[in-house]
């Protein structure tokens, strides 16, 4: 046991650098993880109920005790980083499932990745995991609706149907972990510390499987997809941290905000656009490349604020409301 937790730990310190070695593998040698697509759903339901082993009430504790934060922290996620996208996508003049792409990417809830980020980041972690938690929740109804009314000029866009799939792909993994978490606490207590591992190896999978199929596409307009993918995703950091700065929110919370808003759960916007943009594969691009750019610059930016102490105190910061 104490071998795969080792291994677990380690697989979730370089996270990024697996990640890269994978995509890069399956780009080379497609043939070898196209199986891969076939399971897609199941490896993001996997990750989401690895999340609900380990979701507590706590985690929405802050709704209740110290709610302004908390929505101010929501907002921003599902304003900041969609109409980022479709001003990229406008900007850019992207190709239609491309800018559907990144407004999916932009649309779907804060990554559980980012909530290690924070930490590092000696940001507000309560505040983190709640955001998680919250936007989570809030998914199955943010992110259809976002898509359609930023992305549908693109392409056609079902919110029903994806409405349904968010709740097989999330809300249903999340609860069935919540019912094993009670049922089986002792079981669950003694596998916890495993499941970076697990989520580790299910978000691969689900990169390996776009980058398979669409080697192509890759090849042809990779540059506009990193370009795409960074300017959105560095853009969202900057904007979640300077607009906290305006509300004169204090400085643990300002990074905690930042990196909640920045650090997006690709991994679901491109098992979505797989499923939903079958015929516009292009569209699951940006959140494949945005797995792996989210994890690394969300890590850059944890370790250069863990170098930097916190003053929650300096003046004009004063506002202690997380």
């Amino acid at each position: 046991m104490k071998l795969f937790i080792h291994i677990s730990n380690f697989s979730n310190k370089y996270f990024a650098f697996i990640t890269i070695l994978v995509a890069v593998a399956a780009f080379y040698m497609p043939g070898g993880f196209n199986w891969l697509n076939n399971y897609m759903t199941i490896l993001l339901g996997i990750v989401m109920f690895g999340m609900g082993l380990t979701m507590t009430p706590n985690d929405f504790k802050l709704v209740l005790t110290k709610p302004v934060p908390v929505i101010i922290g929501v907002i921003l996620q599902f304003t900041i980083m969609p109409l980022l996208a479709f001003g990229i996508a406008k900007l850019l003049n992207l190709p239609p499932a491309l800018a559907a792409g990144i407004i999916l990417v932009g649309s779907v809830p804060g990554g559980t990745a980012s909530n290690v980020m924070v930490y590092l980041a000696k940001g507000n972690v309560a505040l983190s995991v709640t955001m998680t938690s919250v936007s989570t929740m809030l998914a199955p109804i943010m992110t259809p609706v976002l898509l359609y009314l930023l992305a549908g000029q693109w392409i056609p866009v079902n919110p029903f149907a994806m409405f349904i799939s968010i709740i097989q792909v999330i809300i249903v993994p999340i609860v069935l972990g919540l019912i094993f978490q009670r049922f089986f606490p002792v079981a669950v207590d003694k596998s916890i510390e495993i499941l970076p591992l697990i989520s580790v190896i299910a978000i691969s999978g689900v990169v390996a499987a776009v980058v398979s199929g669409n080697t192509e596409n890759i090849a042809s307009s990779g540059a506009l997809i990193f370009v795409t993918v960074l300017l959105h995703n560095w853009s969202g950091l900057l904007l979640g941290f300077l607009v906290a700065t305006v509300l004169r929110l204090n400085e643990e919370t300002r990074r905690a905000i930042s990196i909640e808003v920045g650090i997006q759960n690709a991994g679901l916007g491109t098992t979505l656009a797989s499923a939903h943009f079958a015929a516009q594969p292009l569209a699951a691009l940006p959140g494949a490349i945005a797995v792996v750019m989210h994890v690394i610059s969300g890590s850059i930016l944890a370790s250069i604020w863990s170098k930097i102490p916190v003053n929650n105190n300096e003046k004009g910061n004063k506002r202690e409301i997380a």
